[in-house]
């Protein structure tokens, strides 16, 4: 992370033209503050009559110091995905519903980036996993997932069958409408609607939370963050794999998908203060009396 933030970019969520006005307020806040400021591409055509430098995604990544994304939790899931890798740091201003990650509100937006620009931040450091597709000792796909993945049948009327290993050594074999790897991060979102326990996002492990499981003896596992989850498709009638609920692949039988931390966390940073567990009582409603 370079600091001070010199160059910023403004990210909004895609194809909605309400992020047009924070947008533009938080862009003449930076620029004000002597910071140079790029929008990206696909929000740029919302905002009209700006005076910011349009840049593509993977343009962003390479130039900026520090991200604002502005949007709900899909959105920065979205985006974390593509500058994770060139270690540009994110700070997201909620315009969403749940707001797990977007923590910043849009009335604090203001006040909680300039904040971020005199160095009162706190920062957090976030694992992605990679999963890979091998077919006939061919990998012929891959992808990023901050959130989970997912191996899941299409068909209704179908289940997914399979064999896990971690780290080389056999675990199960499994038959079920699917199942879940999912990060800390992700814990609070399919895989806790599946039945998986909320993991700190400190912790280094990945947890599997098999979806309504044919057996009542299969029960999520949390594992160590460097582990090497191997599933082998037995049976694969109309079955993929999602990444983050963006990115899907069609599974064949014998297909093989490789799951591993990726090399780069994100970097989310978070107004100082910021309290984990505060999120979780605002969001679950934990802070409701009976």
């Amino acid at each position: 992370m370079k600091f001070p933030f010199q160059t910023v970019a403004i990210i909004g969520k895609q194809k909605t033209a309400e992020v047009a006005a924070p947008m533009l307020l938080l862009g003449d806040y930076l620029s004000a503050r002597g910071v140079r400021v790029v929008v990206d591409g696909l929000s740029a055509e919302h905002l009209k009559g700006h005076r910011f430098e349009a840049m593509s995604l993977d343009e962003i990544a390479r130039a900026v110091d520090l991200a604002v994304v502005i949007g709900g939790d899909g959105t920065l899931l979205n985006i974390a995905r593509t500058l994770a890798p060139h270690g540009v740091p994110i700070a997201g201003v909620n315009k969403g519903r749940l707001g797990f990650l977007t923590d910043l509100s849009m009335g604090t937006m203001l006040d909680g980036i300039g904040a971020m620009l005199d160095g009162q931040f706190v920062t957090e450091q976030r694992l992605l996993l990679c999963a890979s597709v091998w077919r006939n000792e061919q990998k012929v796909f891959s992808g990023l997932a901050f959130n989970e993945v997912v191996v899941h049948r299409h068909n209704i009327s179908s289940m997914v069958e399979f064999e896990v290993r971690i780290d080389g050594e056999y675990v199960y074999n499994q038959r079920a409408d699917g199942l879940i790897i999912s990060t800390p991060t992700g814990s609070t979102a399919y895989a806790m609607s599946a039945g998986g326990p909320i993991l700190h996002p400190s912790l280094d492990v990945l947890q599997l939370v098999p979806v309504c499981p044919h057996s009542l003896s299969n029960r999520p596992i949390v594992v160590k963050g460097t582990s090497e989850i191997e599933l082998l498709m037995h049976r694969t009638g109309d079955n993929c794999v999602r990444y983050d609920s963006h990115t899907n692949y069609d599974l064949e039988l014998h297909d093989k998908l490789i799951i591993t931390r990726f090399e780069k966390p994100v970097c989310l940073l978070h107004p100082e203060g910021h309290s984990y567990y505060h999120t979780l009582r605002e969001k679950l409603l934990w802070n409701q009396t009976l």
